[in-house]
C-alpha cells in the first residue's frame, strides 16, 4: 500500500510539472502567433492535451486521498480550490477562441492579451502549489 501511494505522490510531481509545461508552451505559442487560423489549430490539437493532465493531477490527488484516508486538510483544501480555480481559467481561456473569426485580427489581439494575462496567473498558480507540495 506504501509503495502505490509513493508511487502516485511521484507520478502527482511529475503531473503537475507537465502541467506547468503546458502552460509554458501555450503562452510561448499566443506570443508567437499572428495568424488565427494556424494558432486555432495548434489550440484544437493541444488543449485536450492539457485538460487531460490537468485532469490527470487532479485524480492522482483523489487517490492519494482516498489511499492514505487522508482528511481534508488545509493543504488538501487550498490544492482543491486552486485546482477547481485552474480549470476554471482554462475553460475562460478556450471559450474566448472559439468566438473569434479567422479574418477577425483586432478581436485576436485582444484575445492574446486577455489569454496572455491568465496564462501568467495560471502558472503563478501552479508554481505555488507545486513550492507547496515540495515544503
Amino acid at each position: 500500500m506504501n509503495e502505490m501511494y509513493e508511487m502516485s505522490i511521484v507520478t502527482h510531481n511529475f503531473s503537475a510539472l507537465a502541467v506547468l509545461l503546458i502552460i509554458m508552451v501555450n503562452f510561448y505559442k499566443i506570443t508567437r502567433a499572428n495568424d488565427v487560423f494556424k494558432y486555432r489549430k495548434f489550440n484544437t490539437l493541444f488543449n485536450p492535451i492539457g485538460a487531460t493532465i490537468i485532469g490527470f493531477v487532479v485524480f492522482t490527488g483523489i487517490v492519494m486521498m482516498a489511499a492514505k484516508h487522508l482528511d481534508f486538510t488545509v493543504a488538501n483544501n487550498i490544492m482543491i480550490a486552486f485546482s477547481i480555480v485552474l480549470i476554471i481559467l482554462e475553460v475562460k481561456r478556450s471559450k474566448g477562441m472559439k468566438f473569434i473569426k479567422n479574418d477577425n485580427l483586432d478581436a485576436f489581439l485582444a484575445y492574446k492579451k486577455i489569454s496572455q494575462k491568465i496564462l501568467i496567473i495560471e502558472f503563478f498558480i501552479i508554481a505555488v502549489i507545486y513550492i507547496g507540495m515540495l515544503l
